[in-house]
């Protein structure tokens, strides 16, 4: 169970598939969203009216739903973690990142037992992962960062929700993982040796389109974006409203809402600018990521496009 399924369960259980209604001479681009609290500028942009009724957003349970309409073609965009992009774009069909919705800042992190005191005293060691989510991403990039090979520690590749149980059958010495989980484990004995937030501009969260509706509706894009960030910049202004919106919403507590936006940056326009610019910060984590994900067979073959960003429709204006 991938981060963004098991957080979207737990927050928002029993959510449906839904949309906007609306039509326009335009065929509406279909975008597929889930609850995150990186992709909450769009619920917002949603709530008060801010979004084109050519862009119409279907609601899922997970990023798993819509990888898989995407894949099927009932979908043209969607809210990801960027090695899903990866996947998606590699497999078909093709995908441009044309947002950053939010970096990890702290969300990911790898709780260990107490007598392992540096990344160093991995090796040897069971691990519990995702592999196939962005927990698995996340250890990856740490080992390879400690010049650690992964033959050299022993992964365990469980969802998320299944750590704490090895963790207490003595069956894993750390794991990679995310709340609620890394306190539960941290209350179980776990310290905390590593997070996202000690690998800056790592991990993001991005919203993508396929190439085709880029090119045969580009406004429509546009309007997507200048809803996403017309909602940024409520949340950002209105902050006390907009947790309680988001709470209210997700059916928790304001104190989880500011605990989850606590671990994360949510770019503005101008950083946006920075990290989709060709060659630049997505492009260059995408090549390293797919290197990474290819290596450890997650991948059926390395990502061939030396761009997978497109900041041509983000809007002009950042006010």
């Amino acid at each position: 169970m991938h981060r963004r399924e098991f957080i979207g369960l737990s927050l928002a259980a029993g959510l449906a598939v839904s949309g906007l209604g609306g039509c326009s001479r335009r065929k509406p681009l279909q975008f597929g969203l889930h609850p995150w609290i990186g992709y909450e500028p769009l619920y917002l942009a949603e709530e008060f009216g801010w979004l084109s009724d050519d862009v119409k957003l279907i609601k899922g349970q997970s990023s798993a739903d819509s990888i898989d309409r995407l894949q099927s073609g009932t979908l043209a965009g969607a809210a990801l973690t960027l090695d899903e992009a990866i996947r998606v774009h590699v497999e078909g069909p093709e995908l441009y990142v044309v947002g950053v919705a939010d970096v990890s800042a702290g969300a990911d992190v790898l709780i260990v037992r107490p007598d392992i005191h540096s990344i160093d005293e991995l090796r040897g060691k069971r691990i519990a992962t995702e592999l196939g989510g962005v927990s698995g991403t996340l250890l990856l990039t740490i080992l390879d960062r400690a010049d650690i090979a992964p033959e050299q520690v022993v992964i365990v590749d469980l969802p998320v929700d299944e750590h704490l149980d090895a963790w207490k059958r003595n069956e894993v010495d750390a794991s990679v993982c995310y709340e609620p989980v890394a306190s539960l484990l941290e209350d179980a004995g776990g310290e905390r040796l590593f997070d996202s937030s000690m690998v800056p501009d790592t991990i993001f969260d991005v919203l993508v389109v396929t190439r085709e509706e880029a090119r045969s509706n580009p406004q429509v894009v546009s309007d997507l974006l200048e809803a996403h960030f017309s909602g940024l910049r409520y949340l950002v202004r209105n902050m006390y409203d907009s947790v309680y919106r988001v709470a209210a919403r997700q059916g928790v507590s304001p104190d989880d809402v500011r605990s989850a936006l606590a671990t994360v940056m949510l770019p503005d326009l101008a950083a946006n600018r920075r990290y989709l610019e060709t060659n630049g910060r997505i492009d260059t984590v995408a090549r390293h990521l797919s290197r990474l994900l290819l290596g450890e067979g997650l991948m059926s073959r390395a990502l061939t496009t030396p761009v997978l960003s497109n900041d041509a429709f983000l809007p002009g204006d950042a006010s």
